[in-house]
């Protein structure tokens, strides 16, 4: 009964054991409080956005070309002989006030000349004087014997007068070009210049027609800067988009001496033909007194240009990382957080960015980075980067 006994006392335990152990589990799991089922939002794809600003836009076009004197002319002798004289400044890199004195020719021969062309008028109007007297008496003694006719011209010595007439004309024709090639014998700068090459010194015999040096104006530069023909309605080209003698106001930039300089120019022309390759359009900008200031903007420069052109009103200027496509950009609306494909109307594309002239609504935000996938309408989370700065 012993063994009974305990196995009978084991059971109870056991069962003692298990029922405590339930008794907890449901005492445990009553005590609990019941958690809700939690729904997980699907997340939202986030976009880079920049406010668009609207207001007054001018329009700013910017190129690029080579800095050209505005004149350029070989220097050549009219008369011939040995250069007595050369200035110290005519040399490649030397500089003239106009008129100033650039070199002289030997002038005894063109003296002499004017001598003997001044003593051949002397001549012709004595010669002229005697035949003038010699008609005067011939009519006079004519008249005594008739005096109701008129001389007849061989009379009157007509040919001999006219023809000495003729020669004091043509001596005194002499006598001006001798003084003209007396003159010069004297070279003088043309307009202030610069020199750009020059072959003659003191010493050497020059011939007529012979270039001596090539020399440049100092009064004005010109930058010749191919355009796209549809970006000249934006600024006046005189004799081109308007009748107006001046035209739109330009800023030129140019590395001189080791610095970033700038220089104020116009817009003056356009060139004859547009170019039959490109289609381009050369617009013609000149800079006044390009040596005005050290370092100067001199010829064969590389120089950038931006021309202040129409101002247009109510548009805004976006980055040109909001295009997609030529005239497309996703504009979120910031209040909803929904985003929107538009097509817009883009006026031009510069440095500032893309100038839109209609398309957008004012308080939207256009998106500068890439989405996958997009739909019209679709819910964004939208990162203003302008505020970023800020924060």
């Amino acid at each position: 009964m012993t063994g009974k006994i305990r196995i009978i006392v084991h059971a109870l335990l056991a069962l003692a054991v298990v029922g405590i152990g339930l008794a907890g589990f449901y005492l445990l799991k009553s005590s609990r409080e019941a958690l809700g089922r939690q729904e997980q939002e699907p997340s939202l794809p986030i976009v880079r956005t920049v406010p668009v600003e609207f207001g007054n836009v001018d329009m700013k076009l910017a190129g690029e070309g080579t800095v050209r004197p505005v004149a350029e002319t070989r220097i050549v002798p009219q008369v011939g002989g040995r250069v007595i004289y050369a200035s110290e400044n005519l040399v490649n890199g030397g500089s003239f006030k106009k008129g100033e004195l650039m070199l002289a020719i030997e002038p005894d021969d063109y003296e002499i000349a004017v001598t003997l062309a001044r003593a051949g008028l002397r001549d012709a109007e004595s010669n002229y004087q005697t035949a003038l007297q010699e008609s005067l008496a011939s009519v006079s003694e004519w008249k005594s014997l008739h005096p109701d006719k008129e001389p007849p011209p061989l009379v009157a010595r007509k040919p001999q007068l006219e023809a000495a007439r003729a020669s004091v004309e043509a001596q005194k024709a002499n006598l001006e070009k001798a003084r003209l090639n007396l003159k010069r014998t004297k070279i003088n700068a043309p307009f202030d210049c610069r020199v750009s090459s020059e072959q003659v010194d003191e010493g050497q015999y020059v011939s007529p027609g012979q270039g001596l040096a090539t020399l440049y104006s100092t009064k004005a530069a010109e930058i010749v800067v191919p355009m796209e023909s549809g970006d000249l309605y934006w600024f006046d080209v005189p004799g081109f988009t308007t009748e107006k003698k001046r035209g739109s106001p330009v800023r030129v930039f140019a590395d001189a001496a080791g610095g970033r300089r700038t220089w104020k120019g116009e817009v003056v022309r356009t060139k004859g033909k547009i170019d039959e390759k490109t289609r381009m359009v050369d617009i013609v900008i000149r800079v006044p007194d390009p040596f005005g200031k050290k370092p100067p903007l001199a010829p064969g420069q590389f120089a950038e240009v931006q021309i202040s052109g129409r101002s247009i009103s109510d548009a805004a200027v976006i980055p040109r990382a909001a295009l997609r496509g030529e005239n497309t950009v996703w504009a979120v609306n910031p209040e909803t957080g929904r985003l929107y494909i538009r097509t817009v109307d883009i006026a031009h594309l510069d440095s500032r960015g893309a100038v839109v002239k209609s398309g957008l609504k004012p308080g939207e935000q256009v998106a500068v980075s890439v989405l996958k996938a997009v739909t019209d309408g679709m819910k964004v989370k939208h990162v203003d980067i302008s505020r970023e700065g800020d924060s």
